[in-house]
């Protein structure tokens, strides 16, 4: 029975404790930590959990019937508390973002590699029917060779959004809506398509002035083949459509699923080819559902790597490499140039007292609540 402790008992931890939930005979959660006790305390109830009570992570670390650790804080805390586990032999599951900078994410890696434990981060939408059969088609190669990549991260949130203390603020929240709301499409961005070797981006506040951080950002990222590809980062779309699409010499292909292929006429003009499209779509109807999705299913995914029965599927390598990302976007964004990939320690961003610093800050935070009377959020995947 793996034994599992939740630290930061904000909205998230929902999705995880309903994960863990979902597998009685493989864990247990015993312990829950949050700085306010009162929404611990709240949590554990609201859940019927068995769990002990900490508002101070630190009284955890030493105790050895714990297993596992899902990371539910705010990002500028991520780095400090995985690594703590990872030392204190646990293994651990980080939400998303990784960590608040590409320096903290290498320092977590590498009290991985000398724990010898288990360093996960969430990347829920790679969890679900739409994106891993669109990975399964890309991987088929019947596209050819993709030559143009539209991502479009598309969310909604208020003014009043910013207003609880965490976020709107590069010292706490790490970024804007680049950061902590398209970080789940550039997660499957790089997972499907590779990465970039450089990226040009704009950033914008238009209309959260309480906030420090942009609210929409439009990224262009270039492959040395010369493939290129777009990324919009918003939270002021409503609706809040979300798309990946991926455009093959042969074919175009997407989520939500739409496949649409074109051959040449003589005089150089499109026809359908229809042989091809038939092939793509049987292909994707032939793929099999998951058993579990989003959450539940990457929690399914760490269960079974402790188990000794798989390797995780998101590492601490590829959440850098996201981070990574992310990072050339403010990087390019708050410059002005074009930013080359990969990004090393000279990079004036590699730390998080570099992005604090060099960041464009388009307002500065009005207002801090401590928390809202709603706790029910949303985690993306609208993609109907």
């Amino acid at each position: 029975m793996i034994k599992v402790a939740i630290i930061g008992a904000g909205a998230i931890s929902n999705a995880h404790i309903k994960g863990y939930l979902q597998f009685p005979d493989r864990c247990e959660i015993v312990a829950l930590s949050d700085i306010y006790s009162e929404k611990a305390e709240k949590t554990a109830k609201d859940f019927n959990l068995n769990a002990d009570i900490y508002s101070d992570y630190h009284e955890m670390l030493n105790r050895p019937d714990i297993d596992l650790v899902s990371v539910c804080t705010p990002p500028y805390t991520h780095a400090e508390i995985a690594i703590a586990f990872l030392n204190a032999g646990k293994n651990v599951l980080v939400e998303k973002p990784m960590a608040s900078s590409i320096e903290e994410c290498d320092a977590m890696n590498r009290a991985q590699e000398q724990s010898g434990k288990i360093l996960s981060i969430v990347s829920q939408n790679r969890f679900t029917d739409p994106m891993m059969k669109l990975k399964a088609i890309l991987d088929t190669k019947l596209m050819g060779p993709i030559v143009h990549t539209q991502v479009d991260s598309f969310w909604w949130r208020g003014y009043c959004y910013y207003d609880l203390w965490w976020r709107g603020t590069y010292e706490k929240e790490g970024g804007g809506c680049t950061l902590n709301h398209a970080v789940h499409h550039i997660d499957i961005f790089h997972w499907m398509n590779g990465m970039p070797s450089e990226v040009t981006a704009v950033t914008s506040n238009t209309s959260h002035d309480n906030a420090e951080v942009e609210d929409l950002s439009v990224a262009i990222f270039r492959y040395p083949n010369g493939s290129l590809a777009q990324i919009t980062s918003s939270v002021v779309h409503h609706g809040e459509e979300q798309q990946l699409i991926f455009q093959g010499k042969n074919a175009r292909v997407s989520v939500p699923w739409k496949v649409s292929a074109s051959k040449s006429k003589e005089n150089g003009f499109p026809e359908k080819d229809e042989e091809l499209e038939a092939k793509l779509h049987s292909t994707y109807e032939q793929l099999p559902d998951l058993e579990y999705t989003s959450h539940t299913a990457q929690i399914n995914d760490i269960l079974s790597a402790i188990e000794g029965k798989k390797q995780v599927l998101v590492d601490g390598k590829q959440g850098r490499q996201t981070l990574e990302l992310i990072t050339a976007i403010y990087q390019s964004a708050s410059t002005g140039q074009t930013v080359k990939l990969p990004l090393h320690e000279d990079s004036p961003f590699y730390t998080r007292d570099g992005v604090l610093k060099n960041a464009t800050h388009f307002y500065e935070k009005k207002n801090h609540v401590i928390n809202f009377s709603e706790n029910v959020i949303t985690t993306g995947g609208k993609y109907e």
